[in-house]
């Protein structure tokens, strides 16, 4: 009998752990109908409208050479073409809805790329970040990593996929702007659906923010001046260190609801909050300093191959599972870090580039602005 009773607690307690994966994992509703309809905006239907897809003609398709035996409906407008200096409006939606996932392979310089996402007829974005950086792949084309995690993932070669879950109550429209010097070509899906959201639901935000290189002594800003009441799910660091040695020794601080001097949550050094440890297992080789990578649903962490001098990295952490709640501001920052003689912190002077992920009740907090070309653009390598 007590082998039976420990069978049925141990077959109850795979059931809840079951249960519980299946809704981190968004599964727990597949099996339920939902008052809502699908949609998709993609070159080939830049409405999303039911029954307009694949409608583009020979005269007016970016493919109009590779379908020109074949004609309307046979891939006649896959990707875009955005200009030098233009913004192109890659999709616009009216009414109530849920944007579920994104879907891109971007051709051009990604940091001069610049994604941005308006939600309700606002007038400032609520997501302003490079291409690359949104989806956690800030070191330019070529250079991308693959991520398998719940919120981005990064197939091969380019294959950018966002889960970030984005309401919206109005409406929503997101742009792509040009800033460099050649025309910019995109492959893009935007998947989601029409239903209605509730008014508590906070809206999705994302900013960018760089230093190259940051002064010694200084600590990096992830983000400042969030106001209102929120929770933030995300943080995405493009780390290149500039000298030898280890790097990321720093404390992540978040300061919320009235924090000044010191912070209510404060970390133990870069990689211990990207969820690693003992500098990700660095360690010398003949080939020179090597790290372990690794991508895990919530965490992850690459070295980036790089010819010059400087050491390149990324790393991600999503905190879906245990969101930051503030009530009426944030800020966050990290230290960079590293080590000297006699065992003692080095302050550095590194390239950070990092992506900040929230959620929260409108209205935001206007976003400072974006640097100019020169300085937001990834550094040159050293041949």
């Amino acid at each position: 009998m007590k082998a039976i009773r420990t069978a049925i607690a141990l077959a109850l307690a795979l059931s809840i752990s079951t249960m519980a994966a299946a809704q981190a994992n968004g599964m727990a509703g597949l099996t339920q109908l939902k008052d809502a309809q699908t949609r998709s905006i993609s070159p080939e239907n830049f409405t999303g409208e039911k029954g307009k897809g694949g409608m583009a003609t020979l005269e007016e398709g970016t493919a109009k050479k590779a379908a020109r035996e074949l004609g309307q409906g046979w891939k006649v407008n896959p990707y875009i073409h955005v200009e030098p200096g233009t913004t192109f409006e890659l999709g616009k939606v009216d009414g109530s809805g849920v944007i579920n996932h994104i879907w891109m392979t971007p051709v051009g310089d990604y940091r001069l790329m610049i994604f941005r996402f308006y939600w309700d007829d606002e007038e400032q974005p609520s997501v302003e970040v490079p291409v690359g950086d949104f989806f956690a792949s800030g070191w330019g084309i070529g250079k991308e990593p693959r991520i398998t995690s719940q919120a981005i993932c990064v197939n091969p070669r380019s294959g950018f996929n966002s889960y970030w879950q984005m309401p919206f109550r109005k409406g929503c429209r997101i742009t792509m702007e040009n800033r460099g010097d050649k025309t910019a070509t995109i492959y893009y899906q935007i998947d989601y659906s029409l239903e209605d959201v509730a008014e508590d639901t906070p809206y999705f935000h994302a900013q960018f923010r760089r230093a190259n290189p940051l002064p010694a002594g200084e600590v990096f800003t992830i983000i400042d001046g969030i106001k209102g009441r929120g929770h933030y799910v995300g943080t995405y660091l493009a780390h290149g260190a500039n000298g030898k040695g280890w790097w990321g020794e720093g404390e992540i601080k978040f300061y919320m609801d009235g924090d000044t001097d010191f912070p209510t949550i404060c970390g133990t050094g870069e990689e211990d909050y990207f969820c690693g440890s003992y500098g990700y297992n660095e360690r010398e080789t003949k080939e020179g300093t090597v790290y372990e990578n690794f991508s895990s649903p919530y965490t992850g962490f690459h070295h980036i191959a790089s010819k010059g001098a400087q050491q390149r990295f990324g790393q991600y952490r999503w905190h879906i599972l245990d969101p930051i709640r503030f009530e009426q501001d944030l800020r966050v920052t990290i230290q960079c870090l590293g080590w000297q003689s006699e065992g003692r912190y080095l302050p550095l002077s590194d390239e950070l580039s990092s992506v900040a992920y929230w959620y929260q009740l409108e209205p935001h907090a206007a976003f400072p602005a974006l640097p100019e070309n020169d300085v937001l653009k990834v550094s040159k390598e050293e041949k």
